[in-house]
């Protein structure tokens, strides 16, 4: 079995999601796609976070609008584990479904900062990766540190389907009609609709 493996914090999940985990269930060739939500991302204010239960079912109807049927899992495995890196919940994974050719999924976003997580060489070497181009990081993700270092095993798009095949490291970057939707700005929005504090419900 195929499985693209999709974090995130989805807070909240949106299409620009969506479109992430869409492409790369048709592009890759995948049976499946895991959307794992994450407790807590290290890298972000968790002031801004929203509970993990709401941020499920935020992924959950994203999940949805992305395909029908069995294609699109949502799961807290790594709340379920404990875990707090990304390293350490594909160590988990990998271990516990050893006959699985598994996936790491992100947006073109996440690619320009991938250098600052936790053992992002180890990933790489661990699974092969794919990365799906999103609004205003197509550039900068492209010659981002991740992808310079591992310049060499970049696969072209049009072997995408071979991905899951190929021994790590291996990546390929998907385009794709971009999605401009972002959490940042969901979130922002939610704000700047909310009655000011003691004046609504």
């Amino acid at each position: 079995m195929k499985v693209g493996v999709f974090g995130g914090s989805f807070n909240p999940a949106h299409d620009g999601h969506s479109h992430v985990a869409e492409t790369a269930l048709r592009r890759l060739d995948l049976d499946r796609v895991i959307w794992l939500v994450s407790p807590q991302n290290p890298l972000k204010d968790a002031r801004d976070s929203a509970p993990l239960a709401e941020r499920m079912a935020s992924a959950r109807a994203a999940a949805a609008r992305a395909a029908s049927g069995p294609s699109m899992v949502v799961s807290d495995f790594e709340s379920r584990i404990g875990a707090q890196w990304t390293i350490d919940t594909l160590r988990a994974l990998t271990a516990r479904y050893p006959g699985v050719r598994f996936i790491w999924l992100m947006g073109s976003d996440n690619l320009a900062t991938f250098h600052r997580w936790r053992g992002w060489t180890d990933i790489l070497r661990m699974m092969p990766v794919a990365v799906v181009a999103r609004p205003g990081s197509e550039l900068d993700s492209r010659t981002a540190p991740a992808a310079a270092r591992f310049a060499d095993a970049r696969v072209p798009a049009s072997k995408a389907r071979l991905l899951a095949d190929l021994e790590a490291p291996a990546w390929t970057y998907l385009t794709a009609p971009l999605n401009h939707r972002s959490s940042t700005a969901i979130r922002a929005g939610a704000a700047a609709a909310a009655p000011p504090s003691g004046q609504g419900a």
